[in-house]
């Protein structure tokens, strides 16, 4: 088996030998200091995609005080946005109108919700996905399709609906607390490359041996 090169932009090749355009390591190809994503975290799109840090977060200047932090091996599937705090307006006032964003001198201190939104390790944002501001996504979490995700989710949840709620979780206590202390995606390339067979078959005892 052929492990990726996390330094690859386009780490999918087709059988023509040529690059998958749509399908990218973000780390790689994304220049926004709001971004933090770690390796083999990657995202697909059914056409190619010039600005993919614009693409998938469109609030997420890069002038502002929130982070999107992502884990590593993360999956993000077409259509998915994060929609960060700085889309938000402030909501104590007697108008919600964002008056400072139209002057120059106050457009980029003026920040309503400064939270920052964080995902996981190994966690598949499916198609359509929306991660709203401020959403703390666990470790090894699977989001539905279409599925609109707030607040705290719990490592390794299934979430579906809009709101999205907590379908069922995908391993016993025990084992989500297994999975998270040997924390796999820290390992080496070498040894996560050993541990692919254990990780698709769902064998948390065989990735204890490797």
């Amino acid at each position: 088996m052929t492990f990726p090169d996390p330094r690859r932009a386009y780490p999918v090749t087709l059988p023509d030998g040529s690059d998958h355009q749509g399908t990218v390591f973000l780390n790689q190809v994304i220049d926004n200091p709001g971004w933090e994503v770690g390796d083999y975290t990657y995202a697909s799109d059914f056409s190619p995609v010039a600005d993919w840090a614009a693409h998938l977060a469109p609030y997420l200047f890069g002038y502002g005080p929130e982070k999107l932090r992502i884990g590593r091996y993360c999956q993000i599937a077409h259509g998915v946005r994060f929609i960060t705090s700085g889309a938000n307006h402030a909501m104590d006032g007697l108008s919600t109108f964002p008056f400072p964003i139209f002057d120059p001198a106050q457009m980029t201190s003026y920040q309503p919700d400064s939270r920052d939104t964080v995902i996981g390790h190994d966690v598949w944002l499916g198609y359509g996905a929306i991660v709203c501001p401020g959403a703390r996504i666990g470790n090894g979490v699977i989001v539905g399709a279409g599925a609109v995700v707030r607040g705290h989710v719990p490592d390794y949840a299934m979430v579906a609906g809009n709101p999205g709620d907590v379908v069922r979780m995908r391993f016993s206590e025990a084992e989500i607390h297994t999975l998270n202390a040997l924390a796999w995606w820290d390992w080496p390339a070498d040894r996560v490359a050993a541990a692919v067979p254990a990780l698709l078959a769902g064998d948390v005892t065989a990735l204890k041996q490797c």
